[in-house]
């Protein structure tokens, strides 16, 4: 007989607010602070808004640049579970000098803070659950705050020292580029000044593209005035046209080639990707010189039209990404408003409280399905919901403390009963006996809950009196279970025969295994002492047979394929190679398959109770796995074996170079059904 199925207990009053953090754990971290789980790759700044897109929808000159963006950054963070791993990995972060990232920084922040703040909330519980008042309750000093502070202002520190060095090289490299605007200006004073100084001017523009990155403010303006000395360089120049033609030739083959990755990235599947690879070719593009000037619109325009294409799906993707945060925000705030509907004054039962608790762990279920809204917005609807979720877990305690009068009565009550059932235990009187012992387990069922500490011990009590009874009435009716003695010999009997095969394999066969298995689901059911126990026994032998059988098959296939491998050597090393690889392939997947069901059934094997069908299955799979990893590292060193052979003399065969991978291995004959778990019989109270 089960507590649950006879039951259903209120959680002990004193312990209320530790079982209202419980049933609402997937959200809280206390019973006054529901805390939503957000995932932790979300980065607030890390999209890149669609206004930032860059536009190419003019061109001002020939060859005028693209101004830059910042380039959205997809970083994706661990989950800090601690503030310890938080102030750790911003101590590596000044450790290493360069600043960090922003977006890793803004997530470190607010995952230390979430997290300090359910500490503190934990600890006002825990203080006013000792008895204390909340009023009077104060933080201790908290030194992972203090480190954190600290590392977090020596990063800041370093990030503005970064940033004044790379304002102080942009100042430098503008001052460098307008210096040479000016020699190429000079250069450009006349025909026989160009001509004379060609091989300067040359060396002008290698080192144009070899210094970095200006101010934002000045890039277009410089990048201007540029190129249009460097045009009039070209238009006073006077060298043979062979030469000009040359140059002119080169930049256009240099171009055409930037525009063909251009007008490829329209097949990239990744948005972002493309859009940062466009921004790429496009500082490429700047740095080539001029082509022939009736070619110039025409260059220009075949690669604005593919730059096009590329920010208007990124255009796009950001404008859905909006889309959906504006969905998401509408679901989260129906959520909102299904708690916060919830009309608290109007629970007044236990099953009333379940059934809406029930409720809001699935809203908060649900929550969690639920994608970011924008980052505007996704703080103020969660903390909407975090503070209806609250409102309703402190009600919800609160109730369970005015019901401890009630829970003392039941305990009275149960008590009784208990005192009843041990007088009662041994008791010869069969049939009264067993009518009063019913009678009891129904008013035990018709009384409420008991405080938490004292259930399970009375509800031991109980059963023992009750199961003690029972036992003395079945023995001594033993002469009503001739049946199951006779189903006990019949399966020992099944049993000795699975023994026999088992320990002559040879003589063995899968069809007398199945059928010596049929007939055990046939029998009935045996004397419930010896349930277990026989049961045990048939399991261990059929399991024996199994594997027998099993490794029986294993070894035919592995004899099969390596009989494809010599079969196909001849066809070349390349052929193993790629055997090999496949099959090492396989191999690994196979493997990371076997560490996750294995990682699952150990902790099943701790938490779940004996006859688990669930844990059954899963040791039912393993070993498949295990059966399957060592059939697959067979074939590999096969394959190696063959590939470290000398080769054969024998010509390859004239078709096909994946006969060895596609080579049916030997058919194997096939293991026997695992013997089908049977549940112990309930007895029935006479």
């Amino acid at each position: 007989m089960n507590e649950n199925e006879k039951l259903q207990e209120v959680p002990e009053v004193e312990n209320v607010a530790a079982e209202a953090k419980v049933e609402s754990a997937p959200l809280t971290e206390t019973t006054q602070n529901v805390e939503i789980q957000e995932s932790a790759n979300e980065a607030p700044e890390a999209i890149a808004e669609p206004e930032q897109t860059v536009a190419v929808a003019e061109q001002p000159a020939a060859d005028e640049p693209i101004a830059d963006e910042p380039v959205a950054e997809a970083t994706a963070h661990p989950i800090y579970e601690t503030k310890e791993e938080v102030v750790e990995r911003l101590q590596q972060i000044q450790e290493e000098g360069t600043g960090g990232n922003k977006s890793e920084l803004d997530l470190l922040k607010q995952v230390f803070y979430k997290l300090h703040r359910a500490a503190q909330t934990a600890a006002l519980n825990a203080f006013v659950e000792a008895g204390g008042k909340a009023e009077e309750w104060r933080a201790e000093l908290d030194g992972a705050e203090e480190n954190f502070k600290a590392a977090m202002a020596a990063i800041r520190q370093r990030r503005a020292e970064i940033a004044e060095s790379v304002e102080q090289q942009k100042a430098e490299n503008l001052s460098q580029k307008q210096t040479i605007i000016d020699r190429i200006k000079e250069l450009a004073t006349s025909p026989e000044e160009a001509n004379a100084h060609f091989d300067e001017f040359k060396q002008l523009q290698t080192q144009w593209r070899e210094i970095g990155a200006v101010p934002a403010e000045k890039a277009t303006e410089i990048w201007k005035n540029y190129q249009l000395y460097v045009e009039q360089f070209y238009d006073l120049l006077k060298l043979n046209s062979e030469a000009r033609e040359y140059d002119f030739k080169k930049n256009l083959s240099a171009k055409e080639h930037l525009i063909e990755l251009a007008e490829k990235l329209a097949d990239e599947e990744d948005v972002i990707t493309a859009f940062n690879k466009l921004q790429g070719l496009h500082a490429e593009y700047k740095e080539i010189g001029p082509v022939a000037k009736e070619l110039r619109d025409q260059v220009w325009e075949r690669f604005k039209a593919a730059s096009t294409v590329i920010n208007k799906r990124h255009q796009e993707h950001f404008e859905g990404i909006k889309a959906r945060e504006e969905e998401n925000l509408q679901k989260k705030t129906a959520l909102c408003e299904r708690v916060e509907e919830i009309r608290i004054d109007e629970l007044n039962s236990f099953n009333a409280w379940e059934e809406k608790t029930k409720q809001v762990l699935e809203a908060q279920a649900e929550w969690k399905t639920i994608g970011f809204a924008s980052h505007k917005q996704n703080t103020v609807i969660f903390d909407r919901f975090r503070a209806a979720c609250d409102q309703f877990f402190t009600a919800k305690a609160e109730y369970y403390r005015t019901i401890k009068d009630e829970q003392n009565d039941n305990l009275e009550q149960k008590r009784r009963l208990v005192e009843e059932a041990e007088a009662l235990q041994d008791s010869t009187e069969w049939r009264k006996t067993t009518d009063k012992l019913i009678e009891l387990q129904k008013q035990w069922k018709t009384i409420g809950a008991v405080p938490r500490k004292y259930s399970e011990q009375l509800w031991k009590r109980f059963t023992e009196a009750c199961d003690k009874f029972f036992a003395a009435k079945n023995e001594a009716t033993a002469e009503q279970r001739a049946e199951e003695k006779q189903n006990l010999e019949a399966k020992k009997d099944i049993i000795s025969q699975l023994r026999q095969l088992a320990s002559d394999t040879a003589s063995a066969t899968i069809d007398h295994v199945k059928e010596l298995q049929a007939k055990w689901n046939e029998v009935g059911h045996v004397p419930f002492r010896d349930k277990d126990k026989l049961y045990k026994e048939y399991r261990e032998v059929a399991d024996e047979l199994y594997k027998q059988f099993g490794a029986s098959q294993a070894r035919r296939r592995l004899e099969g394929f390596q009989k494809s491998v010599r079969q196909a050597v001849a066809k070349g090393e390349s052929t193993l190679s790629r055997e090999r690889e496949r099959l090492q392939r396989i191999f690994e997947a196979r493997k990371t398959e076997f560490q996750t069901y294995e990682n699952n059934l150990n902790f099943l094997n701790a938490t779940s109770k004996s006859g688990n069908t669930l844990v059954a299955e899963m040791n039912k799979k393993v070993e498949k796995l295990r059966e399957e990893l060592d059939l697959l590292a067979g074939k590999i060193k096969a394959v190696e074996a063959e590939m470290r052979a000398p080769k054969s003399e024998e010509k390859p065969a004239p078709k096909g170079e994946e006969a060895l991978a596609a080579a049916p291995e030997q058919p194997a004959a096939e293991a026997p059904a695992e013997p089908a778990t049977e549940a112990p019989a309930a007895e029935a109270a006479e």
